[in-house]
């Protein structure tokens, strides 16, 4: 795995490179933004680590200039500003995720595996930008429209944030609590059903016309969207 560091604080690129080396990562530093978008267009990286108050080019408008060239490789600001207007800015500028400084490795390197699972997912699911696909399964995330083997499929806000969550982790098991998580923005448990409730309203629609089950149930742990012959 090789990771772009676009920082100039000698002292971050030190205590980020050594950790990132040690846990088998290869790691190109560039000093400046210029650079960054340079090495960024030229190599091939499976992540970019980006500051933003950089020398010469303002780190947002670096995140800009990459995306132009490459829409898909992760970018995680790693910066002093930490304002929740910052953190929508950066995000809204085309960054995957927003960690600030001071920070933990620890937590720098959870940030980075979260972002790199979700690139692996997106490598067996994700046909352009907004469409996904699982087998004769396709779902535009632009218009809203969910497709089963050519046929529009009927689905309400809940049931459609469902499938979406399930489609952008494919093949992983998703537990009850992630889903609440996600799909309702509930952190604890509610202690009702309403996932259980939720997966059945979901298969019963695509499970029509004879088509197999494709959501499966994993006893004890939770739901996944898979092949089972």
């Amino acid at each position: 795995m090789h990771i772009l560091l676009i920082e100039d604080d000698p002292r971050v690129c030190s205590f980020v490179n050594k950790g990132l080396m040690e846990n088998g990562f290869d790691v190109t530093v560039a000093m400046n933004g210029q650079q960054g978008i340079e090495w960024s267009n030229q190599s091939k990286f499976e992540l970019i680590i980006l500051d933003i108050m950089l020398p010469d080019i303002n780190g947002l408008d670096v995140c800009t200039e990459i995306r132009k060239m490459n829409k898909m490789i992760p970018i995680l600001f790693l910066t002093a500003l930490g304002s929740a207007e910052n953190v929508v800015l950066g995000l809204e500028t085309g960054a995957d995720d927003y960690l600030t400084k001071p920070f933990k490795f620890i937590e720098l390197m959870a940030r980075i595996k979260s972002l790199l699972r979700r690139t692996e997912q997106r490598g067996i699911s994700h046909v352009d930008q907004h469409t996904y696909k699982f087998d004769k399964l396709i779902l535009n995330d632009h218009t809203k429209k969910v497709t089963l083997d050519g046929n529009q499929i009927s689905l309400t806000s809940t049931e459609y944030r469902l499938l979406f969550m399930f489609i952008k982790n494919q093949s992983r098991v998703l537990t009850r609590t992630e889903i609440l998580d996600e799909v309702w923005g509930i952190t604890f448990d509610l202690g009702t059903n309403v996932v259980d409730v939720y997966v059945n309203y979901l298969r019963k629609k695509l499970e029509r016309n004879g088509h197999r089950r494709i959501i499966h149930t994993v006893i004890g742990m939770g739901y996944v969207l898979r092949d089972e012959i």
